[in-house]
């Protein structure tokens, strides 16, 4: 069994388990961490926890201490040289003419590293540029090759909820989203009412389509001809969080229908064949 704790690396870095070591930490806490080459800080996510061996992805990296104040004022340090590191680097991708856009620069919390985050449409050779940013900056470089959401991740920003980014703020990794998440919470398939900052479908389609999986069971299908306590009707949508459908009637009128429960003949209605659904008309607010 070992006692670990959940970390996330830097401000929006890879959150991933680290060992106490048998040392105290809650979460909340800025931490200094174990890492390849050198070392780095955190902050812990979660509260610490046994767990056994099989559960751990390996190597399994050690908690060194709780940051103190001439850590934070490394770190800040480390922050703002960070703008001579794009200055530079960017210079020097103007010279070498080399088709990518850098993101971001940071070094590592001892300054035995340096990374670089770019983005390309394909493989970029930056050997040469490397070697001339070794004998600038005098530590070990690395360009890191990311995506469009990545970049989003490093930059931050507020989405159009109001909140801040999802993939900054909390999310570990990213996870496939498809239209059809869309098309299943009754989103209109307009690429700027239904894409992120970057550019790619919202990360929140994802992991709310499973409830809305849950939700939508029971509900009639768009098009599907129900009878109501006002007659039979074409349902013309559907509202998974209020369990309800809304049915024309005819002559241009429209009335809101709760459904309460799972249709009886449901499964045992042929493939295709129309249901009925039981319920009473909602007022129109």
């Amino acid at each position: 069994m070992h006692e670990v704790a959940q970390v996330r690396l830097r401000e929006a870095g890879k959150i991933t388990y680290f060992s106490t070591g048998g040392l105290k930490f809650k979460a909340g806490d800025y931490v200094i961490v174990e890492q390849d080459r050198g070392l780095e800080y955190g902050q812990i996510l979660s509260e610490p926890e046994m767990v056994i061996e099989t559960e751990i992805e390996k190597p399994l990296r050690k908690i060194i201490r709780k940051t103190n104040p001439w850590d934070h004022h490394q770190i800040d340090k480390n922050k703002k040289r960070s703008k001579e590191l794009i200055q530079v680097c960017s210079r020097k991708i103007s010279e070498h003419r080399l088709p990518m856009k850098l993101v971001e620069a940071e070094y590592s919390f001892d300054r035995s590293k340096i990374i670089f985050y770019f983005t390309s449409e394909g493989r970029v050779d930056f050997r040469k540029l490397v070697k001339e940013l070794a004998n600038i900056f005098k530590a070990r470089i690395e360009l890191k090759q990311i995506g469009v959401r990545d970049e989003a991740k490093l930059m931050g920003g507020y989405g159009p909820c109001g909140q801040e980014l999802c993939c900054a703020k909390f999310l570990k990794d990213f996870e496939p989203v498809t239209i059809r998440m869309a098309k299943d919470q009754n989103l209109p398939l307009n690429p700027t009412k239904i894409s992120g900052l970057c550019g790619r479908l919202m990360c929140c389609l994802s992991y709310e389509n499973q409830t809305y999986k849950e939700l939508i069971k029971g509900l009639p299908r768009l098009g599907h001809e129900i009878k109501t306590e006002k007659g039979k009707g074409k349902v013309i949508a559907v509202n998974p969080l209020k369990r309800s459908v809304t049915v024309e009637i005819g002559e241009g009128k429209h009335i809101e229908v709760a459904v309460d429960r799972k249709p009886q003949s449901a499964d045992r209605r042929p493939k295709g064949v129309p249901g009925e659904v039981e319920g009473k008309p909602q007022a129109k607010k």
